[in-house]
């Protein structure tokens, strides 16, 4: 009996409050998720060093259950935030922690990346949390993507393992002619590259 009361517990939702970069937030996850029980280190680097405007326009690719997204949704009123994860389970969690946050401008589908991204849409600000495991092919697709999809002036920022933090100087200024490392902690790099206008 007691073992199902454990079990009974480990199924209920994760719940936590998280203060990012001045915006307070309360979060609902589960296992499975990535970081289920707390905001990681690379997000928590990565929301310190975003600089957004009321009015961008912003994707969070990989969202998980929201935190970057949701950040951006509150910083740029003004604007749409458009949040994609290939894992349903994390745009469920995604969407009901944006209602739960009470913000209106912004909402979680899925999609493997850019694959199921309305095509005419772009964005003046992409933010992701890249996870190593994706493998230099899907690397490789992203930020040539995330070009794409970007306005002219347009910024990406990427927090990855700072094992990836040489393939990202290069790759981004292959693809963007534009590359600056803007923060390295013990085990996470942020970097922000800006298409030309």
């Amino acid at each position: 009996m007691q073992d199902q009361t454990k079990l009974d517990k480990l199924r209920k939702d994760i719940v936590f409050t998280a203060d990012l970069a001045g915006e307070k937030l309360t979060f609902h996850s589960t296992w499975g998720i990535f970081s289920p029980k707390e905001i990681d280190d690379g997000t928590q680097l990565l929301i310190n060093q975003l600089k957004i405007n009321s009015d961008d326009n912003c994707l969070d690719l990989g969202c998980g259950y929201g935190p970057i997204g949701l950040y951006m949704a509150r910083r740029a009123p003004n604007g749409k935030t458009l949040l994609v994860d290939k894992d349903f389970m994390a745009v469920d969690y995604c969407n009901a922690n944006i209602q739960r946050n009470n913000i209106h401008n912004a909402k979680a589908i899925l999609s493997n990346a850019f694959d199921h991204i309305d095509s005419t849409l772009k964005f003046d600000l992409i933010a992701s949390n890249i996870p190593a495991k994706v493998g230099k092919e899907m690397l490789s697709l992203i930020l040539h993507d995330a070009y794409q999809r970007l306005t002219p002036g347009g910024k990406l920022y990427v927090v990855t393992i700072n094992g990836l933090r040489q393939y990202m100087k290069r790759n981004l200024t292959e693809i963007f002619n534009d590359y600056k490392k803007l923060k390295q902690g013990k085990t996470y790099t942020v970097a922000i590259a800006k298409k030309p206008v």
